[in-house]
């Protein structure tokens, strides 16, 4: 017996999360730090520059309808990228807001999509600038399981997906793009 495999070129993006389910993800995300931070007076939030800020901002916004504790800030990462020097542009760092201690601070990273890893390890070397945090979650609205490049893996996450290399994950938010959904496109 003779097994063909045929491959169709996928030409329109795939919707992984509309709008609706979207929004069940972040509310979901939301119960599991709830369950596990119980208050948030230890806690601080912060979002990655420059996409991870709107996943902060909703979580936080969510967040902030049962509890008034909830402190958030950016972080922008641009000067500990790997591959900062290695841009043929120039680099225009995002602006860092950080208005609160991270000292002996439970802090919650936030970005879009993890990916390699390179990210979210750049954002650590720049955190330690701010203090010494207690400790260091990572939530992520999608995770890209099997393309690490670094040992990284978040502790909450809204989707895990698995994708090739050639495929790109493209978050929009309805602050940018008029719209909430997350697609796969080629």
């Amino acid at each position: 017996m003779k097994v063909i495999f045929i491959f169709v070129a996928r030409m329109q993006p795939l919707t992984i999360l509309n709008s609706l389910q979207f929004d069940v993800t972040l509310k979901r995300l939301c119960y599991q730090l709830s369950e596990n931070h119980l208050n948030f007076d230890d806690t601080v939030f912060i979002g990655i520059q420059p996409r991870g800020i709107y996943v902060c901002q909703r979580i936080c916004a969510l967040l902030k309808a049962t509890n008034n504790n909830i402190q958030q800030g950016s972080l922008d990462i641009t000067f500990y990228r790997d591959d900062f020097r290695r841009r043929d542009e120039l680099a225009t760092p995002a602006p860092t807001s950080i208005n609160f201690a991270v000292e002996n601070k439970k802090v919650i990273l936030m970005d879009d999509v993890l990916y390699t890893g390179r990210t979210i390890r750049a954002a650590l070397d720049a955190l330690l600038d701010y203090g010494r945090p207690q400790k260091v979650e990572l939530l992520v609205l999608v995770d890209r399981k099997y393309a690490r490049h670094l040992p990284i893996a978040p502790d909450y996450t809204g989707i895990a997906i698995d994708t090739i290399t050639s495929d790109k994950v493209k978050v929009r938010w309805s602050e940018t793009e008029g719209i909430d959904e997350i697609l796969i496109v080629k």
